[in-house]
């Protein structure tokens, strides 16, 4: 993977991430996601205003990240890929909420269009299927690591896409217990994902 235009140490230090992570090294993407989870969260924080949102929108722009990242190009740093996929599912996300009415204007230090970073929204070959059922697979042997609890709880999140009052009905548990437990969850998740980075 070859970029077609000069980019800096550190975005030239993402490509080498990325193309690791392509080949399945599943510490190279950690490494990403930690290097920008801080930005991303933040940027998602001033667009929903709501620390629980901009958490659970933060990771599930990694893992659409993590999933599409044989659509990447090299052409443009990760960093922009990233804030576009994470912007984005924002937008997506107010849109479905009932009347909440959402302007960009405070996002102009964002690129919006930017050619080959556009994920694919088709129907993936066998080949493409077996590529991101690998990628989910190193995902989730991070996620395999956490307690039974904090799985259940992740997997209703976001790989079923449980709203939080679904989960709260299907385990039985207060609101408010749900929220907090899949706060301590995404916590546990990161600290491996840190861990894996400090023992690289």
């Amino acid at each position: 993977m070859e970029s077609k235009k000069e980019l800096s140490d550190r975005a030239k230090d993402d490509l080498v991430m990325v193309s690791k992570a392509l080949g399945g090294d599943e510490k190279a993407f950690a490494r990403l996601m930690l290097r920008y989870r801080d930005s991303v969260y933040y940027m998602l924080l001033k667009m929903v205003r709501n620390k629980s949102d901009a958490e659970d929108l933060t990771l599930e722009a990694f893992g659409k990240a993590f999933a599409n990242l044989n659509y990447y190009s090299p052409d443009f740093a990760f960093s922009t890929w990233i804030f576009r996929i994470a912007t984005n599912n924002c937008i997506d996300f107010l849109r479905k909420q009932k009347g909440i009415h959402f302007s960009i204007d405070n996002l102009s230090d964002f690129e919006f269009e930017v050619n080959g970073t556009k994920l694919k929204s088709n129907i993936p070959t066998p080949e493409e299927g077996m590529i991101l059922q690998q990628r989910f697979d190193m995902l989730h042997s991070y996620i395999d690591k956490l307690k039974p609890h904090y799985k259940q709880l992740i997997d209703l999140r976001y790989f079923k896409e449980y709203s939080y009052e679904e989960i709260a009905k299907e385990l039985n548990l207060p609101l408010g217990t749900v929220k907090v437990q899949l706060f301590r969850a995404r916590n546990k998740l990161y600290a491996l994902l840190e861990e894996s980075d400090v023992n690289k």
